[in-house]
């Protein structure tokens, strides 16, 4: 046998030159790798089968129907607790300013809402005093304790940008006015994230809100500062899953009325 001496350089090439072709050997079998499709597509969990709704804006199969039309068992007073008095007629519920506030009988924390509502063909009044009412995402006490999106009609009303319909009450300027003429109905469909706390009651992150007035944005993921205020600075206040409740304003206008309302929680 004939040995061949080899310099430290040239094995040191020889080496470099095998490393180098193994590192290719490796990036083609890698790329070889990614053109195999069964390596990104996933098959398991399956999404849950949900129906949708026959038309626009009726409830899918999975939702939670908290106002049908028929009646107000799914509502309480937030005063008190007891049966829900505003009034019922015609497949709508009209809100009744001698009573107050109603909530939902049960608790959420994240979810998707649907709710429609009318302001009456002759309202009356201007600015906050002209269709009032409000949509408060997670009710914490009694009042106009929570998280309120703002009811108005501002079709011809000018009021406080942060005030008017679509708004995050003093907090959210809405992106659009997509206000349709009093008389008509009109929706809103809201995808809620409730805050969550420490054990500490310290905020460990905030609630947020994508809106969608008429079919249109008006909240993109808009992160609250806190629950809504007439007057001072929002704040948070360590709570859990809260009820839906809808709001009794004291103005003097006529009163609107709401229907279709349901629920996915998330």
């Amino acid at each position: 046998m004939i040995q061949i001496a080899c310099p430290s350089a040239t094995r040191v090439l020889i080496l470099s030159a095998m490393g180098f072709f193994a590192g290719v050997t490796a990036v083609r079998a890698q790329a070889d790798s990614l053109d195999d499709h069964k390596l990104t597509e996933i098959y398991s969990p399956v999404p849950p089968v949900v129906t949708p709704g026959a038309q626009a804006g009726d409830a899918p199969s999975d939702a939670v129907v908290l106002f049908d039309g028929k009646n107000l068992d799914k509502w309480v007073m937030v005063s008190d607790g007891s049966a829900a008095k505003w009034i019922v007629d015609n497949g709508v519920m009209t809100v009744n300013k001698k009573v107050g506030n109603i909530q939902t009988k049960e608790s959420f924390s994240n979810y998707q809402l649907h709710i429609e509502y009318r302001i009456p063909a002759n309202i009356t009044g201007s600015d906050q005093a002209r269709g009032n009412s409000g949509i408060f995402l997670a009710s914490t006490g009694k009042g106009d304790d929570g998280y309120e999106l703002q009811v108005l009609d501002n079709y011809n009303n000018k009021t406080y940008v942060n005030g008017q319909v679509g708004s995050i009450y003093k907090q959210a300027v809405p992106l659009a006015n997509a206000c349709r003429k009093p008389g008509e109905w009109q929706t809103y469909d809201i995808i809620w994230t409730a805050p969550v706390f420490h054990t500490d009651g310290s905020l460990a992150s905030p609630a947020k809100v994508t809106v969608l007035h008429n079919g249109v944005l008006v909240e993109n993921d808009f992160e609250l500062k806190g629950q809504t205020r007439y007057r001072g600075k929002p704040y948070y206040k360590a709570h859990g899953p809260s009820p839906i409740k809808l709001q009794a304003h004291g103005d003097p206008s006529e009163p609107i009325s709401y229907r279709n309302i349901w629920i996915r929680p998330l």
